[in-house]
């Protein structure tokens, strides 16, 4: 029944979507309700520093399954195409994913919720249960969803069907010896917020001020058809009322799927299971509600933005009895270090560790283990998006730009709001041309030259074909209508 050997633990993965590192009252957040999640940090390991490997769905979750950057795996921006229907295309043909190696060693593997890496109807990367999101994202009343490979619309609730399915099969496996990995990917707190979620859960932030969410003027390279879309809005009911509207909805969704990460929380606890499971809780990207002005994530602009609040995501990882419990870690780590981590955690090889750039992690959260020296890896992160691409170290952040739009400094010791842009500053030209000639050794060192994304024009409009996959080439990426430009 399931695995009760803490060292060959169970695994449950909840992955949120759009949320930032703010949006959680263990980082901070004294607004929101998430008191499964804060639960989940007073027993486990909090990390504050939790980078994506770039700030929009689809390559980031791409990442986190097969720990290789978009520039190795190819996934550059959200999947426009390729979900469904005769053109559904296996955007990850060939990548080998950790949820692969973990059925081959005898795991019993499960996905509830959003997938969105492409060919959504065949179960894909050694998973057996596949209870899933059509597309990426829509409605959370009448969601397109697939069970038992059969397309249908879900009526309830989209956070709670996929709290139900999970919840269904944790309990299925006191039927099976083996161990299980299950995947819950919440939908939440993508859009759309008005008119989506319960009323129960809109009422919780009647009175809520929103101090946690920046109230700014629209930034100067704002998405123009989010932005239009608020205008629109606040014509008629007022900008008070739309903000309002729209982070009562966002807050709703979050507490809503934290309820959902209770429940699931509760099934292990009823399968005499929380010694032997691993429960990690993390974001596919961060979020501005507001934040520098933007109402969006890496594509919430154009330029396409780094800002850490785009790129910073909650993370927070729990095995009663062998991971610290109550602990917060501060070195910064990204998405590509979570496949060598979670197998690091349960004993297996990757045949392909070396030409993956992440690094396990484990002994920084695991009880009785001697934590490495800060020096013994190199406390730094990249992120890319399409053609931007960026190096942050603990003080320093630099943001370069292949295509349109300007470089980056932001003196992250002086200035965490990443207010001022320091790259025209004589006095730092030589910090500049440091940190490019490392950011461009790095990628030089990991990128697989046909998954490029320096060479892409990805504009944040969406994929539409697998680099490479189609003959004749297919135009892989959406470019900007006439009215966005």
């Amino acid at each position: 029944m399931a695995s009760h050997d803490p060292d060959r633990p169970n695994i449950v993965f909840i992955l949120s979507d759009d949320q930032g590192q703010w949006a959680a009252g263990c980082y901070g957040n004294t607004e929101i309700r998430t008191p499964a999640i804060d639960a989940l940090a007073r027993t486990g390991v909090r990390f504050d520093n939790f980078f994506c490997a770039s700030p929009v769905c689809s390559p980031a979750r791409a990442t986190l399954l097969t720990g290789r950057i978009p520039s190795q795996h190819g996934i550059h921006d959200w999947l426009r195409e390729g979900n469904m229907g005769p053109d559904a295309v296996e955007y990850l043909v060939g990548r080998t994913a950790y949820t692969e190696l973990l059925a081959e060693a005898g795991y019993l593997v499960g996905l509830s919720g959003k997938w969105h890496l492409g060919d959504s109807v065949r179960p894909q990367k050694g998973h057996s249960h596949w209870y899933v999101h059509q597309q990426g994202g829509g409605p959370y009343y009448g969601a397109p969803m697939i069970r038992h490979g059969v397309p249908y619309v879900e009526p309830d609730y989209v956070t709670d069907a996929i709290t139900r399915d999970a919840c269904e099969f944790i309990d299925s496996t006191a039927r099976d010896e083996r161990p299980f990995y299950l995947g819950v990917h919440y939908t939440a707190p993508h859009s759309p917020w008005i008119g989506n979620h319960p009323e129960d859960l809109i009422g919780l932030y009647e009175s809520c001020p929103f101090d946690s969410c920046p109230d700014l003027p629209f930034h100067p390279w704002a998405n123009n058809g989010v932005r239009w879309g608020l205008e629109k809005q606040a014509a008629s009911d007022g900008w008070d009322r739309t903000r309002r509207a729209n982070l009562s909805g966002y807050f709703a969704a979050v507490t809503g799927m934290d309820r959902g990460v209770a429940s699931v929380c509760e099934a292990l606890r009823r399968g005499g299971l929380d010694a032997s499971t691993i429960v990690v809780f993390t974001g596919d990207n961060g979020m501005n509600m507001g934040h520098h002005g933007v109402w969006g994530k890496g594509n919430g602009t154009y330029p396409l933005n780094m800002f850490d609040s785009s790129i910073k995501v909650p993370f927070i990882v729990r095995q009663s009895g062998r991971i610290r419990a109550g602990d917060v870690e501060s070195s910064m780590v990204s998405a590509y270090d979570l496949m060598p981590t979670l197998l690091d955690l349960v004993g297996i090889d990757n045949p392909e560790a070396e030409a993956l750039p992440g690094l396990s992690f484990a002994d920084r959260i695991m009880t009785g283990e001697t934590r490495s020296s800060p020096d013994s890896r190199e406390v730094v992160v990249f992120d890319e998006y399409g053609p931007v691409r960026m190096i942050r170290t603990e003080e320093w952040k630099y943001v370069a730009r292949s295509f349109f739009g300007p470089d980056e400094l932001y003196d992250l010791a002086h200035d965490p709001e990443e207010s001022t842009n320091l790259a025209g500053d004589p006095t730092r030209a030589a910090l500049m041309k440091e940190l490019r000639a490392r950011l461009d050794a790095w990628f030089e060192r990991w990128v697989e030259p046909c998954y490029d994304g320096a060479l892409q024009p990805v504009t944040g409009m969406g994929q539409l074909a697998r680099l490479g996959g189609d003959t004749p080439p297919r135009r892989c990426f959406e470019p900007f209508p006439i009215d966005r430009m």
